[in-house]
């Protein structure tokens, strides 16, 4: 029934206008940026060329795109998540889904496996930009794994959180306001974490930013994967309490 529901979730977003514009949208923006990304690298391949250890085309052009992208997206995740539960409490069909014979975790695992196969289709779109670059280079296999990797946690992230923050609420605009504020929240408060005395403070390990930094830079440690596995963990299983609570009211 997980797969069920997460089928149903998919397909009902492409039946709306708005999965396939922020699609669109964001192969526009990202494609220009990726344009302009290849344009300063061939104005500065010259001076490269003479320099010793210089990185390569992986770091000087994917890297940066995908950390636009995490920025775009962070504007953009909770449009994807806002109408998750919201839509379902003001049409009245979350009554109906919570009256049903499945679990609370068995609704909320299908919501999130749903948005994590658009999440899905996203991040495989955007990787098609520097997979194309292998027509005339050469890439750092590795570091492009870890950044596929990155992306998908982070995103990953965005989707549990806004999950959550949509079930608190039946007006969409709220939970896409909230979710917006807490993911840049979390995104930011690793610039709070500089200025404390010890760099390696707790503020400093709940930064999205610093956890993501790592893994572009193609460095896979378990401490970040596991920061995001918590995270997502977390949040879904707060959704299951909010929503078990007001089945019980």
């Amino acid at each position: 029934m997980i797969f069920t529901i997460a089928r149903h979730e998919l397909k009902t977003m492409f039946l709306a206008p708005l999965a396939w514009v922020i699609l669109g949208v964001i192969q526009i923006l990202l494609g220009y940026m990726f344009l302009a990304q290849l344009d300063n690298f061939f104005l500065l391949q010259p001076q490269l060329v003479h320099l010793q250890n210089t990185p390569g085309v992986t770091d000087l052009i994917v890297a940066p795109l995908f950390q636009l992208s995490a920025i775009i997206l962070l504007m953009i995740m909770p449009l994807i998540t806002m109408r998750s539960f919201a839509e379902e409490k003001r049409s009245g069909t979350l009554s109906l889904l919570v009256s049903s014979p499945l679990s609370m975790t068995e609704i909320v695992l299908g919501k999130f496996l749903g948005l994590f196969g658009f999440v899905l289709i996203l991040v495989s779109m955007l990787m098609l930009m520097p997979l194309s670059l292998y027509a005339g280079t050469t890439l750092d296999t590795g570091k492009l794994v870890s950044i596929f990797l990155a992306m998908l946690l982070l995103l990953s992230s965005f989707t549990a959180i806004g999950l959550y923050l949509s079930s608190l609420t039946e007006n969409q605009t709220i939970a896409a306001v909230s979710s917006f504020g807490v993911l840049l929240m979390l995104w930011m408060i690793d610039w709070l974490g500089e200025t404390l005395a010890d760099g390696q403070s707790v503020v400093g390990y709940l930064s999205l930013l610093s956890h993501y930094q790592n893994l572009l830079e193609g460095v896979i440690n378990t401490t970040d994967i596991v920061y995001y596995l918590l995270l997502i963990v977390g949040f879904l299983v707060l959704t299951v309490r909010q929503l078990d609570r007001e089945r019980l009211l």
